[in-house]
């Protein structure tokens, strides 16, 4: 029997396929199954038209056989089989593909679902095998032939005796080493996991014989064994099935047992997408956030399924960074997929996917907020601050995507927890108003104590209270919503004050600059500038910002772990109707260093009311005692 060599450029293709390919070795079965599946479709499609055929569509099938003894596993079909020449073309050729062939001679269009369209999965048996053989009957032929290998020294092809049309492919396992337990190969239950895994959609079954035990009758501790054949797969994909087919406990089901949550989902999204790319898609959204999510170690993704047959057990490109939460799988028959079955080509297809993938799901989510705004705040407190993030993200790219989905705390909520969107603030806008005003710090209660919410509030508008750290970043991306710009209530010119109180104000300051110029002497750097304000009603004293970065987006930045430091540009701005202004006016001239005490006292209180840390307690502490004697 001739030893024959494979190609060099296949010697070097089957190297790679061993070594550096796959990154799992038990893909092997995976491609192993895919084949013999390929090569029942085959046989399948002939019955169609050959009536010589003889074996009904209920009779294919696929079996696997582990033998723990010989340490060898067998993957049985009775497809299509192989002639000589398809065994030399096939197998004795890395990377030419037969499926693919024969989707081409027998004219098939690209609806007709043949999963082995590379040619080179077979080769991944060489992963776990030392040697694997290859006995084939072809359809039509009464030879039948065998194939063997021990990998890249090359292979042999001999007549053999087999009864049936089909394809055995034995695999000799290597042995164990302490890095690689090869022997877990031949475990019932770890055949049983890998086809549940990655073939469990494949639509023929995937049998295997296994063994239980039960108690024998009559005793108490005594066990008696019993085989028998077990179909591994359910065949039929749910997601395949019509809609009404379907209930809501089976999807239920399906999400409880695919991905092993301990929650219902929120909500599921099943539907079918043709044209440039034909794919079926089950989407879910949970009802709470994994332990991990709002961490580094979270990994997004989607299953992705070619044909029925698992690829990727998280996709991470089918689901932008803003929807990352959500769950489920997404299977085509038309996407290029490279020689691995694993690493997938950055194509057209993809990218059309993951964009019909993300519109699906804002739909869904748009849906839910317009039609069960109970649900919809639901999934907000679990997952809106991913999809705040996914506004400020990318300078606001997806900005539009995004800001209807958006929920805000606000004064014009009937409840105090309760939730706006944007488009529901705006409806509720005074005519004359300019702004869509905001308050950010770390809980409602806080933006309802600053002194400036009070005076917008009084003003007959509503305040937007943002309470999380990304909040007022993301609408410093979105800048204007409706034609209506953000105002953070404690941040420069408000937009409420007439030219006339302008100008009033205007006349006070100046008045008083003597005054303020003592104040920003005695405060130095801390402060940009000292002026009167009219946002203040009953408080004596605030702070406000000048420039881009508000006090609020100061605190945030200052807890990142960068070390670095920033300042907004601080304005002391004080209220010229209170009495405390009165005072400061009489020490000016009478008790300039009490002055300066008091200017430094009220830029403390201040930095309290925004709810920042003072700059040193133990001396504000002892400046209030000094005061009081």
């Amino acid at each position: 029997m001739e030893q024959k060599q494979f190609q060099a450029e296949s010697k070097r293709m089957l190297d790679l396929m061993i070594h550096s390919i796959y990154t799992h070795k038990e893909i092997f079965l995976r491609e192993l199954i895919s084949n013999a599946s390929d090569a029942i479709d085959k046989l399948y499609f002939r019955s169609l038209t050959d009536e010589n055929v003889g074996i009904t569509r209920d009779a294919f099938c696929i079996e696997l056989k582990p033998d723990r003894d010989a340490r060898t596993l067998t993957i049985i079909d009775n497809g299509i089989g192989m002639t000589a020449e398809e065994l030399e073309q096939n197998l004795g050729v890395i990377a030419h593909s037969g499926s693919r062939a024969f989707k081409t001679e027998n004219q098939l269009d690209e609806n007709t679902d043949i999963i082995g369209q590379f040619g080179v999965g077979f080769y991944s048996a060489f992963m776990v095998a030392k040697r694997v053989t290859v006995r084939t009957r072809a359809y039509g032929s009464e030879t039948a032939y065998v194939w063997q290998s021990e990998g890249v020294d090359g292979y042999t092809i001999d007549t053999c005796d087999k009864e049936t049309v089909g394809t055995e492919i034995i695999l000799e396992l290597l042995e164990d080493t302490d890095d690689e337990n090869y022997g877990e190969f031949l475990e019932e239950y770890r055949l049983r996991a890998l086809v549940k895994k990655y073939s469990d959609y494949i639509r023929f079954p995937i049998r295997m014989e296994t063994t239980h035990q039960h108690l024998k009758e009559g005793t108490e501790n005594e066990y008696e064994s019993h085989t028998e054949v077990e179909t591994l797969n359910s065949q039929t994909p749910m997601w395949k099935k019509n809609k009404n087919e379907l209930t809501d406990e089976d999807y239920d089901k399906f999400y409880l047992d695919k991905f092993h949550d301990y929650n219902k989902p929120l909500v599921h999204i099943h539907s079918r997408s043709e044209g440039a790319v034909t794919y079926n898609s089950l989407l879910y959204v949970p009802t709470k956030a994994p332990y991990d999510y709002y961490t580094k170690d979270y990994e997004k993704g989607l299953q992705l399924y070619a044909s029925g047959v698992m690829i990727m057990e998280k996709c991470a490109d089918l689901l932008p960074d803003h929807f990352s939460f959500v769950r489920g799988l997404i299977d085509s028959e038309d996407l290029s997929i490279n020689i691995s079955r694993e690493m997938l080509q950055h194509d057209r297809q993809l990218k059309l996917i993951a964009k019909s993938v993300e519109k699906s799901i804002k739909n869904e989510l748009t849906k839910l907020l317009k039609n069960d705004r109970e649900k919809y705040e639901e999934f907000w407190k679990a997952f809106g601050i991913q999809l705040k993030f996914g506004v400020y993200n990318g300078f606001g790219m997806n900005k539009e995507l995004l800001q209807d989905l958006l929920l805000f705390h606000s004064s014009g909520c009937e409840k105090e927890d309760g939730f706006t969107t944007l488009a529901e603030y705006v409806t509720r806008m005074r005519e004359d108003q300019k702004f869509i005003y905001y308050a950010a710090g770390e809980s409602v209660t806080r933006c309802q104590s600053l002194p400036a919410s009070e005076l917008v509030r009084d003003k007959g508008m509503e305040v937007l209270y943002l309470t999380e750290n990304v909040d007022e970043f993301a609408l410093k991306m979105i800048a204007s919503y409706a034609d209506k710009e953000f105002k953070n209530v404690s941040a420069g010119d408000l937009g409420l004050e007439s030219e006339e109180d302008k100008s009033a104000l205007e006349a006070k300051n100046a008045e008083a600059k003597d005054l303020f110029d003592a104040m920003q002497k005695a405060l130095g750097d801390k402060v940009k500038a000292v002026r009167l304000s009219n946002r203040l009603k009953s408080h004596a004293v605030c702070l406000s910002s000048d420039g881009h970065l508000s006090l609020e987006m100061e605190k945030v930045l200052n807890t990142m772990p960068t070390g670095e430091k920033v300042q907004a540009e601080r304005v002391l701005e004080l209220n010229a109707d209170h009495p405390v202004f009165a005072t400061l006016q009489r020490l000016l001239t009478t008790d300039p260093d009490k002055l300066s005490a008091y200017a430094e006292l009220l830029y403390q209180q201040a930095l309290l009311i925004e709810g920042m840390p003072v700059e040193d307690p133990v001396a504000l502490s002892k400046m209030i005692c000094d005061l009081m004697i």
